[in-house]
């Protein structure tokens, strides 16, 4: 890991930040410097990631100090304890719960529809859920080329 960001995954260990971790390997993102994050009581579990043992550890102001981004694979109880103090200590949070998805001042960025949006945030990127992603990904192409006055959507999650 040489050159790119210092990055921070919360929740490094249970489901999405492992698929977090995959699909940044997947894709080559260049990661100067990598910190896996997770419960206090995960801390020491060992991940493996691009041939390197990884040690978890707990996620405090610390660990947001040292990073320049976070990315958020936990709950939203979680989310609005730990993205605040992530701010406070000028780490970007990319947050995948609930939790700032429609607070004010914190823009919903799927990157292949919005990502002009990304300019304006102030520490908290938010994202839609995972049904909302895949279908804006989409339909956006359908908008941009015929408009869309409406679409009416059910999911059984």
């Amino acid at each position: 890991m040489a050159e790119g960001v210092k990055l921070a995954i919360v929740g490094a260990t249970g489901a999405v930040g492992q698929e977090m971790l995959k699909i940044l390997d997947e894709r080559k993102v260049k990661i100067k410097e990598l910190l896996c994050l997770a419960d206090p009581r995960e801390a020491g579990t060992i991940i493996k990631f691009r041939g390197e043992n990884l040690t978890v550890k707990a996620a405090d102001d610390e660990a947001f100090r040292w990073a320049d981004v976070a990315m958020f694979a936990v709950g939203t109880e979680v989310s609005q304890q730990l993205i605040p103090r992530a701010v406070k200590n000028n780490c970007v949070a990319i947050d995948n719960s609930y939790a700032f998805r429609l607070q004010e001042g914190v823009p919903l960025v799927v990157p292949e529809v919005n990502p002009e949006d990304l300019k304006w945030h102030k520490g908290i990127i938010a994202n839609p859920n995972c049904s909302t992603i895949i279908m804006v990904v989409a339909i956006n192409p359908i908008y941009q080329a015929a408009g869309l006055t409406r679409v009416v959507v059910s999911t059984y999650q």
